[in-house]
């Protein structure tokens, strides 16, 4: 069952979009979600610039102008496996408002709010350390929602033991994940414990791709073009499986936690990027075990194209 808010949330996405394709399908699914109102999407590491070109495209395809763009720190130039996708993309061209200091616009956009704002963060947080930084009271004003860490177990492709890994999302940047971490908020996250074990196949991924709604054949576009950029028999695996779609559970968690096991439990992070549950340290929302992972899948393949899976 699907829970509903009576009110829109106000939400924040901070993305490093471009990178994995699991940014694209969370922000998909952002504005596919009737609970959530984004007020801004900010772009985070690396080259911001190419990743806002990601954000305001797929917006423009959305219909979802409406929503402002912040360009967060640039930290390089490099661009990403989806840069074909927005090759030519005239960014000053976009019909909405675009932040060239998304690290401005995101601190007023929450001082500035009537009602707490959810900052969902699906990457590397250096912009949200900075923010705190330049303005530690917005802490007072932020509800964090984030797909980080690993507590106890992983997915084979983190090409381990499947248990605890330094996950990326930490890992690029422990510093600041742990002033993150540390943070006077409430704060709620899907470890790869949770989030990595998402992916749809068969019927069900197939209803994705084969669906016709055009943000729903950006997504799947720049799907193939990620694909296509790495090596192997893409063709293959666009045709069967999406792949790990771990940043959707936190656009997920910012509004529900029904399908899902939530534990309240210290967590600390270590200098190599590792998320140790640690009793001494700030407790914060886990997410470490699904009540119905095929439920969620469900809900997201109906969010996406509008239709119940037929299995």
């Amino acid at each position: 069952m699907e829970v509903r808010s009576r009110t829109r949330i106000p939400v924040i996405l901070d993305t490093d979009i471009g990178s994995d394709i699991d940014d694209t399908w969370a922000l998909s699914l952002l504005l596919k979600s009737p609970e959530l109102d984004a007020k801004l999407v900010v772009t985070e590491t690396g080259n911001t610039t190419y990743r806002a070109k990601i954000v305001a495209k797929m917006l423009e395809v959305a219909g979802r102008e409406d929503i402002p763009v912040g360009i967060g720190i640039h930290q390089n130039d490099r661009l990403g496996p989806q840069s074909a996708w927005v090759e030519g993309y005239d960014l000053s061209a976009y019909p909405g408002v675009v932040h060239e200091d998304g690290l401005r616009v995101l601190i007023d956009t929450i001082m500035g709010s009537d009602e707490p704002i959810t900052l969902i963060c699906i990457g590397p947080v250096p912009n949200i350390a900075a923010a705190l930084e330049i303005q530690p009271s917005i802490a007072e004003h932020i509800r964090f929602v984030g797909m980080h860490g690993c507590l106890r177990r992983s997915p084979p492709e983190y090409e381990g033991s499947g248990g605890a890994v330094a996950e990326y999302n930490v890992a690029t940047d422990p510093k600041a994940c742990r002033k993150v971490f540390t943070a006077p908020w409430e704060m709620t996250i899907t470890p790869l414990d949770t989030c990595g074990f998402v992916r749809l196949t068969g019927p069900k991924y197939r209803a994705v791709r084969e669906c016709k709604d055009p943000l729903v054949q950006a997504l799947i576009e720049n799907y193939r073009i990620w694909l296509s950029s790495g090596k192997g028999q893409w063709r293959e695996e666009f045709e069967a499986r999406s792949s790990i779609l771990f940043d959707t559970v936190a656009v997920y968690l910012s509004f529900s936690e029904e399908l899902l096991l939530m534990e309240r439990l210290g967590l600390r992070v270590t200098d190599d990027g590792y998320t140790v549950i640690d009793d001494k340290a700030k407790a914060i929302n886990c997410a470490t075990g699904w009540r119905d992972l095929s439920a969620f899948e469900s809900l997201l393949i109906k969010r996406l194209t509008g239709k119940s899976n037929e299995q």
